[in-house]
């Protein structure tokens, strides 16, 4: 069963709209976040993203309120182009997104949980129904996909 992680890719920085590394991560295929922090903190939150393992659901939620899911699809890497600054997107790794976003109502509820606790952590969602109910999401939605 793959693993299940809240990835809410907003900036600790106030000043960063969110949207902007929303729509950074989907239009690249990236999942991550940013760097505000410095020091050993930081350090413990890179290696704890960098050791989730590939084919590890990620969840996100956009600014209109809806959950796009995506599976992590590679190793950590620092995004330095001036575009992953300046929305604080610099801590990625590769990500495959669903096309398209669900609505709250087809959203796992432990995926609700965690986004209704708020913060801004990458972070593993531990409700052992979640991974079950995600991967099925994940089949039949990939399944309607054009190949």
């Amino acid at each position: 069963m793959a693993e299940v992680y809240r990835a809410p890719m907003r900036s600790r920085r106030d000043d960063i709209d969110p949207q902007g590394a929303i729509d950074r991560a989907l239009e690249h295929g990236l999942v991550g976040f940013g760097d505000a922090e410095t020091g050993e903190r930081l350090a413990r939150r890179i290696s704890r993203f960098a050791a989730a393992p590939d084919g590890s659901f990620v969840w996100t939620r956009d600014a209109d309120g809806l959950y796009w899911l995506g599976r992590i699809d590679g190793p950590y890497l620092r995004d330095d182009d001036p575009a992953a600054v300046a929305v604080d997107l610099v801590h990625v790794r590769p990500c495959r997104w669903l096309a398209s976003p669900m609505v709250e109502s087809v959203t796992p509820a432990a995926v609700l949980a965690t986004f209704g606790r708020g913060g801004r952590n990458f972070q593993q969602t531990h409700d052992p129904d979640v991974g079950p109910q995600t991967e099925r999401l994940w089949a039949d939605r990939t399944t309607q996909l054009p190949s």
